[in-house]
């Protein structure tokens, strides 16, 4: 059999998958409506943009945008930040979600640790997020004011936020598996009316009692008017004092679903960055952008359909929670899974996609690259026959990731690995159910998303590794970040290297195929000797090593100074980082990366410093060991593990000690 490497051909669509799929519809409808004629992937992401206002306007009508008043025009004018779409227009997020109402398939399908599975039918969800608007109206939430949730992954936060939106409030979510400390940096900043919150849960098997949490929230939160509580740990809770009301209590009450319609630019919610080294920047995203921008992906890119059952492993505090509930308004089940995906075992989420009948099970690198360590084959263990597709984000993932799929759960199936943001709440780059998908590469650019490559002076590269950026606007940007004095940290944050042009951070090589790698953040990149290193590829080398369960490498390039390059280990239980580990994994990046990227040291550490949204910190740890003060590098209350730094605090100490000594 022939060795498999980067750009080998993994899976085809035949003739007839292309022919039914969601994208050649749309194309034919271009041809039928519009007279315009587009055979390939690639000429069709070409008119998308260059001619932008055209394409989003096709999007708008053939998706069947509701607004009840007519928009001025597409875009007033096409400048990065500051961009304003469909002017005029007044439409409702939520809206778009209950016009498919039907009584044959379930909205939402639920499962915890603790709940084996449960329906939620579309009445059901209507009826609910009715009864909850109508509370929140009776509290004096207004359209803009803020609601927030400190709720986990489970039809009631889903319910919680339709309400809000349907009423025009904005709706901001953390996670229970965030600090108090954590929290209150988000929420303190955009001033909250209203907390919708847990009592306790579970995860990995451990219970948590969250109300003294919930509690300190309360009290350090003073634009609060009220809570409202859900017993989700415990049977039942009391209400402390008339500040706080029971979820049980407030759905009891009946009423008509209505609609507040607001600009296309209303805000819908508010996501946050990282927040690695300093407060989290809370990005404020549009009914109508992040409306055309997921009816777009889902019922032109991603083939989904009201038939179409929807999964994505996530918390509700990593913005794929968000992207997720878009299932919805193509009238798809959407599936919620709140627990650790490894508990009870590695099966727990193919067991769902079985149950559930999955078609478009979404979930990570990460995840992937756990089934392979654990030796997982779900294709001998489940029936798998409505999985259409995979989807997978949060990391690049590998050659081995996509074998690992199309070997394990599925051979005929659409594998596609995608990169976005938070930021944007979407896809740059994706797959595509017309293309053929090729290991360890993303298939293609997103339609209307005018990605490239850039060098350092701003010049477009093509089979070269450039800047990630983008240089069109899309509706879905940032509308602005809340509490932003002239817009300066957004600015800073996208348009201080190339001005009017979006830097998103990430290194990414385009094919003349449109083909893509993404090759981890570009500023947190190895520069050994002038030749630069994206530490996705080390990471690939590192974590093939089958002692090695995880990694980090940092580049500590120094001015006036030998660059020094230590490597980060996480080891499976009983491995033993002795030399001839350290050999191994030296060996293991001589020969498939460079020996010019061998690490200088090894450590083995217990944990890798990691964001609440599961990501490697490389940028403030690098910093960390640089020299810079702890509170100047890293802010430990967006850790999901501040417990980890421990180890790189001392060793900065002994860093700085062996520098002065030289």
């Amino acid at each position: 059999m022939k060795a498999i490497t980067e750009g080998t051909v993994l899976w085809k669509p035949t003739k007839e998958q292309i022919e039914k799929s969601n994208i050649r519809r749309y194309m034919d409808w271009l041809k039928e409506k519009k007279g315009l004629s587009f055979e390939t992937y690639r000429q069709l992401w070409t008119w998308s943009v260059e001619q932008l206002e055209d394409f989003w306007e096709t999007v708008w009508e053939y998706c069947g945008v509701k607004s009840v008043t007519p928009y001025h025009c597409v875009l007033e004018e096409r400048k990065m930040p500051g961009a304003k779409w469909f002017p005029g227009a007044t439409l409702n997020y939520a809206e778009h979600v209950f016009r498919h109402v039907r009584d044959d398939r379930p909205a939402l399908i639920f499962r915890s640790e603790r709940v084996p599975y449960r329906e939620v039918s579309w009445q059901e969800l209507k009826e609910k997020t009715a009864a909850v608007a109508n509370a929140l109206k009776k509290i004096g939430v207004k359209p803009g004011d803020r609601v927030v949730g400190y709720m986990p992954n489970i039809p009631e936060t889903v319910i919680a936020f339709l309400a809000c939106a349907s009423i025009g409030a904005i709706w901001s979510c953390c996670s229970p598996d965030f600090g108090a400390g954590s929290v209150i940096d988000r929420f303190l900043q955009i001033e909250p009316t209203v907390l919708f919150a847990i009592d306790g849960c579970q995860y990995n098997g451990k219970e948590f009692d969250k109300m003294p949490i919930v509690q300190e929230l309360r009290e350090k939160l003073p634009s609060l008017k009220k809570t409202i509580l859900l017993p989700y740990w415990r049977e039942q809770v009391q209400a402390p004092d008339d500040s706080v009301l029971l979820w049980e209590d407030i759905i009891q009450e009946k009423g008509e679903l209505s609609y507040e319609y607001v600009p296309f630019d209303h805000p819908l919610w508010i996501l946050y960055s990282s927040g690695t080294t300093g407060l989290p920047k809370p990005i404020v995203q549009g009914h109508g952008g992040i409306l055309l921008e997921h009816l777009k992906l889902f019922i032109i890119a991603e083939n989904m359909t009201k038939e179409s059952t929807f999964f994505w492993f996530t918390t509700t505090g990593w913005m794929m929670w968000n992207f997720l509930i878009g299932g919805l308004l193509v009238g798809a089940t959407v599936v919620l899974y709140d627990g650790s995906p490894t508990y009870p075992d590695g099966n727990v989420l193919w067991d769902l996609a079985e149950k559930a009948k999955i078609t478009h099970f979404g979930t990570s690198a990460a995840f992937i690259n756990v089934c392979m360590k654990l030796g997982l084959k779900p294709k001998e263990s489940y029936d798998l026959s409505h999985l259409q597709t995979v989807l997978s984000t949060g990391s690049p993932l590998t050659v081995e990731g996509f074998v690992w799929v199309y070997e394990n759960v599925k051979e005929d199936i659409n594998l596609a690995s995608c990169s976005g943001g938070t930021d944007v709440c979407t896809a740059f780059v994706g797959g595509s159910p017309i293309l053929p998908v090729r290991a360890g590469v993303i298939s293609c650019r997103s339609l209307g998303a005018n990605v490239q490559a850039f060098d350092e002076n701003g010049n477009p590269l093509m089979n070269e590794v450039g800047e990630l950026v983008i240089t069109e606007p899309m509706p879905s940007m940032p509308l602005f970040f809340w509490n932003d004095r002239n817009h300066e940290r957004y600015i800073s944050s996208y348009f201080d290297t190339y001005p009017g042009v979006w830097k998103h951070g990430d290194w990414i090589k385009i094919d003349e195929e449109g083909g893509c790698v993404i090759y981890g953040r570009s500023d947190s990149t190895i520069n050994r000797a002038g030749v630069r290193m994206g530490t996705s590829e080390i990471y690939r080398a590192v974590e093939a090593v089958d002692e090695v369960l995880e990694s980090l490498i940092i580049d500590l390039e120094m001015m006036g100074r030998t660059s020094f390059m230590p490597l980060f280990v996480v080891l499976k239980p009983g491995a033993v980082l002795d030399e001839a580990l350290k050999e191994k994994i030296k060996q293991a990046i001589r020969q498939n990366v460079s020996p010019r990227f061998v690490p200088d040291e090894i450590y083995e550490v217990k944990q890798i410093p990691k964001t609440l949204n599961g990501k490697k910190m490389e940028i403030p740890i690098r910093k960390l060991l640089l020299g810079f003060p702890l509170e100047k590098a890293v802010n430990p209350g967006s850790m999901a593990n501040p417990e980890s730094l421990d180890f790189f605090i001392e060793l900065s100490t002994k860093l700085a000690s062996h520098v002065k000594n030289r």
